[in-house]
């Protein structure tokens, strides 16, 4: 989206073939044993995103035990000590140390430019980050960033660090609000896009993310488990395979057998998510699929037909485990100045 070349190091084989049919050169690598020694003077910027099960809200956060471990891994790495081995044999999970892994990078490539990304509770080792890149002279934004404010139909909020050696970094400018408001030069953001509007669904759809859960007296599922479409979707995991889209006013399929839902033709068609989903009444009138992985491409800003490799858990996993295109190409414009609306028309 924004013309850059990128080389990518990823562990997971079915993301690696999806990386590559989707055009980006992709080694499939343990990152924390790859040598940084073939980037050197090669490259101009740095992005890395490692993996959040150990940190998320929705996994078993054992990596928030691991905090203290993390942060001296990346101290050491910060003076060129790599005590990795030794840190890791502390580590309640495997996977925190990897938070610390891009300092290595850094330490030893020194690129013009860095994105991080993670869930929201790393933001205090982002500051860490933070306070070393500025003693090497980097300017450095550190904070919190909701996808739906880029345009992304889905509220997914994350840590981000930017940082550049050539220019000054703050947060990207967003494009879209909850409550969009005029500003003192006449500006306004647009709305935040819905999930109903990204996927062309009728108004009223409900969204359940984990099974049927008694409801509480108010009528609301227990768990907090259903949403409606009718705003952006929340953030998505590999678990949105499992997502169950319930509608009263039936699917606009091409099956004669389902009930369709008439719209407008100027209004955007349901069947850009595709038409092989079996659908099913599960009482009241009320009708019940499965969101496709199409679907959820979209809502993570992807196109619908994107490449995506594996098993179909394999696929929801990679959909969900993306920086959503659209919020990395905003964050990415940052520090490297390439502006993300030009980008986008010639995208287009």
């Amino acid at each position: 989206m924004l013309g850059l070349t990128d080389i990518g190091l990823e562990w997971d084989a079915a993301a690696c073939t999806t990386a590559l049919a989707a055009g980006h050169a992709t080694i499939q690598t343990d990152v924390a044993a790859h040598p940084t020694e073939s980037f050197k003077d090669r490259i101009t910027g740095l992005i890395a995103s490692p993996p959040c099960q150990a940190w998320s809200r929705a996994g078993k956060r054992a990596g928030l035990a691991d905090q203290v471990i993390v942060h001296q891994a990346v101290d050491d790495l910060a003076h060129g000590r790599d005590t990795r081995a030794v840190l890791l044999a502390q580590c309640k999970d495997a996977q925190s140390l990897l938070a610390a892994e891009p300092m290595r990078w850094l330490y030893d490539l020194r690129p013009g430019w860095v994105c991080l990304e993670e869930v929201p509770d790393v933001l205090p080792l982002f500051q860490q980050y933070a306070g070393i890149l500025r003693i090497w002279s980097y300017s450095v934004w550190v904070g919190i960033l909701n996808a739906a404010d880029y345009g992304v139909p889905q509220t997914r909020r994350r840590a981000i660090l930017l940082a550049s050696r050539t220019r000054g970094v703050s947060a990207p400018e967003p494009t879209h609000a909850k409550s969009p408001v005029v500003d003192l030069f006449g500006g306004c953001p647009d709305s935040w896009v819905s999930m109903a509007d990204a996927l062309g669904l009728p108004s009223g759809v409900t969204v359940n993310t984990r099974g049927d859960r008694p409801k509480d007296e108010r009528g609301r599922a227990a768990g907090g488990n259903e949403f409606t479409a009718d705003r952006p979707s929340n953030a998505l995991t590999g678990r949105a395979r499992s997502w169950k889209l319930r509608s009263g006013q039936g699917w606009k399929l091409p099956s004669g057998d389902v009930e369709r839902y008439e719209r407008a033709l100027s209004e955007p068609s349901f069947t850009i998510t595709g038409t092989a989903n079996r659908c099913k009444w599960v009482g009241d009138g009320v009708e019940e699929r499965n969101l496709t992985l199409a679907e959820a491409a979209v809502l993570q800003s992807f196109p619908a037909d994107h490449p995506f490799h594996g098993t179909r858990t394999k696929q929801f996993e990679q959909v969900g485990n993306a920086v959503p295109p659209l919020l990395a190409a905003h964050i990415v414009s940052v520090p490297t100045g390439i502006p993300v609306r030009s980008a986008l028309e010639v995208a287009a």
